[in-house]
């Protein structure tokens, strides 16, 4: 994944690139070359391009790695307040309570409305298999965490250990 110093090298160049296509704009305007409007448009593209690539540099683009954590995967967000995650069924209590740090930090977004308590709902669920052709979703734990405060040392981290123990046992 390329790094904030990657993008501000990607732009360094796109930048030179769009000076050199200015520059051939206005030799085409001078000399009235036939493809001198086609320039415009490309100049433009090109520095639009450039804005782009000089904001990726200013962002960070990391994600969180908490030790222990799991894999998951987002299967529900409504942008706002509420989202769910999936892991897999052999999940221990506390790879879930890291994976749940871990999704926290990472679905955290300035954007997002908080609602009336502006809090943000992670859920973590997976999927049981009781019979052929059945499935059912087993919610495993939740984090709550605030949607002002980047880095919440506040967060309620709730397992459930009556939904633990219907897992399937290795």
């Amino acid at each position: 994944m390329p790094t904030t110093a990657d993008f501000l090298t990607f732009t360094q160049w796109a930048g030179v690139l769009t000076l050199v296509c200015g520059s051939l704009t206005l030799l085409g305007f001078v000399f009235k070359w036939s493809l001198r409007f086609r320039m415009v448009g490309a100049t433009g593209f090109l520095a639009v391009l450039t804005g782009g690539l000089f904001a990726l540099s200013l962002v960070p683009l990391t994600r969180t790695l908490i030790p222990g954590a799991i894999p998951y995967s987002l299967v529900y967000d409504n942008g706002g307040n509420q989202t769910v995650i999936a892991v897999p069924p052999q999940v221990t209590e506390s790879e879930l309570e890291a994976t749940l740090r871990q999704a926290a930090s990472n679905l955290y977004s300035y954007g997002r409305l908080g609602g009336v308590d502006n809090q943000l709902t992670i859920r973590a669920r997976t999927i049981l298999h009781p019979e052929a052709n059945i499935s059912k979703p087993l919610f495993l734990g939740q984090v709550k965490r605030s949607l002002s405060v980047r880095d919440d040392e506040q967060m309620v981290i709730d397992i459930y250990p009556q939904s633990f123990a219907q897992l399937p046992k290795p």
